[in-house]
């Protein structure tokens, strides 16, 4: 009985070893090349960056909207909510993101899969400028986003119409991504700072439902930053996330930081059994984001952030997690 005990308690401590001692690849399939200026560290950073985290592929897209230096500001803004003045949709964005990746090796280039998000959400026209884009970078653009709609106090600051996920706009966008084959990365706060309710969901769920032919990345899982300082965790998330899952095959969730904590780990950093059991249950339908804007200094810590999580899971579906799963939502002639 002792040595049966004993065996078992070896066989568990091999176990724990062989979780210690992965070394995951990943895909980062949320990455801002400019911040909310319009700025940048530069592609050689990004690359450095990326080689050190062991970050073998990557999203990237600009930021749509550009944060204004008021004439009653003295003093340049840092981020989007740095005091009250306002942002404004931005189209030069892709234009930067194709003339960087123009500029790398063959090699370099095949490592990024960039995205369009230079349009105003709230426009019938942004279609139009999609297509123009498609034009004229040919087999350049691999998906749509990060479209911003419900995003904290950054709709307020932004001008013009509220965005939503479900508004004519974005319907004739999702037509064109089923065309293309190009998958959406949207983000859509589920609720507000203050209320207790998925107050925003239809907004998300509608345009499930209706494009069934088009792959929705629900960025944070509808979540942020912004909602945990007024509300420390969404208790309605966890079921929320499962029921919509089940519902709609053509969702994939996108556990960028804002997830990682209170969600995915618990206080003490250890993963919660509860969501452990949902990447099991959907192992093809999760991926890791970074959200750096512009500077890649952290990039490794976003993503290596995640690494107890996936070291909770099974080998095959943590490496799913970390990498396989963004490549595989990828337009099937890129793949």
């Amino acid at each position: 009985m002792i040595a049966r005990c004993l065996g078992w308690v070896l066989l568990l401590g091999v176990s724990l070893q062989a979780a210690q001692a992965r070394e995951y690849h990943y895909s980062d399939a949320h990455l801002h090349y400019v911040d909310f200026f319009q700025e940048t560290a530069g592609m050689d950073a990004l690359l450095k960056a990326m080689d050190e985290a062991r970050i073998d592929q990557s999203m990237i897209s600009g930021i749509p909207v550009a944060k204004k230096w008021h004439e009653d500001e003295p003093k340049r803004p840092r981020y989007y909510a740095g005091d009250d003045a306002d942002a404004y949709w931005y189209s030069a964005t892709d234009i930067y993101v194709a003339a960087a990746l123009e500029k790398l090796s063959p090699e370099q280039r095949q490592r990024f899969h960039p995205f369009l998000t230079g349009f105003n959400p709230v426009d019938k026209n942004a279609v139009a400028h999609i297509e123009r884009m498609l034009e004229l970078h040919p087999g350049l653009w691999q998906g749509i986003g990060e479209v911003f709609t419900r995003h904290d106090d950054l709709t307020a600051l932004t001008s013009g119409d509220t965005p939503r996920a479900n508004n004519e706009a974005m319907t004739r966008i999702y037509h064109l991504a089923a065309e293309q084959d190009l998958p959406v990365l949207i983000h859509s706060n589920i609720t507000s700072k203050r209320e207790r309710n998925p107050l925003y969901l239809a907004e998300i769920e509608e345009p499930l439902r209706n494009h069934p032919h088009t792959r929705f990345i629900w960025a944070h899982a509808g979540t942020s930053l912004e909602i945990h300082r007024h509300q420390a965790q969404l208790d309605f998330l966890l079921p929320t996330l499962t029921r919509m899952l089940e519902d709609y095959p053509n969702l994939y969730i996108d556990l960028s930081w804002s997830v990682l904590q209170p969600y995915l780990l618990d206080e003490k950093g250890n993963p919660r059994v509860e969501w452990l059991a949902l990447v099991k249950r959907f192992p093809e339908r999760f991926m890791l984001g970074s959200d750096v804007v512009g500077r890649f200094n952290s990039l490794g810590e976003q993503l290596h952030g995640f690494d107890p999580f996936l070291d909770a899971l099974p080998a095959e579906i943590a490496q799913k997690v970390a990498r396989d799963n963004f490549l595989a939502v990828l337009p099937k002639a890129r793949k």
